[in-house]
């Protein structure tokens, strides 16, 4: 299981952001919340960037990003080379995330998935691992891209 993980948001995402923090400091993760902490108005590709900067850096093992549709936080952290970000709307899509594409960041979409669903995702996307020996060769196909 992750021990430490980082999030961020833009103001649309605070709450859920908040409520997806709260839950995972309960499980004994520690959160690294890098904001918003307002609701002023801020520009999501700025938060999407410092997160995934340090994912792409390896300061962190998986990190969460929430916008309004979870969508522009998703493309921003796959403009970072070797990063690769899903934006999570269901349980199946959470699994396979990690499982099939190894992707270290979710987004989630805080007008799109209430915060009980966003939590069940979390949870599920965190217990679950890459599957190297049946995945490996399709996301080395990936990491090439970044070339």
């Amino acid at each position: 299981m992750i021990k430490k993980i980082i999030i961020g948001c833009d103001h649309l995402g605070r709450g859920l952001k908040d409520s997806i923090k709260e839950h995972l400091i309960s499980k004994g993760i520690e959160v690294n919340d890098i904001g918003v902490n307002s609701d002023d108005a801020v520009d999501y590709p700025d938060i999407g960037k410092e997160l995934s900067e340090k994912v792409q850096q390896k300061e962190y093992e998986r990190g969460i990003l929430v916008c309004g549709t979870g969508a522009g936080m998703a493309i921003v952290a796959n403009k970072f080379s070797g990063v690769r970000a899903v934006c999570v709307n269901d349980a199946y899509t959470a699994e396979r995330s990690i499982a099939s594409n190894n992707a270290q960041i979710i987004t989630f979409g805080a007008l799109i998935t209430g915060a009980p669903n966003a939590k069940m995702y979390t949870d599920i996307w965190l217990s679950n691992d890459f599957q190297k020996e049946r995945s490996g060769k399709k996301v080395d196909k990936i990491n090439l891209l970044d070339e």
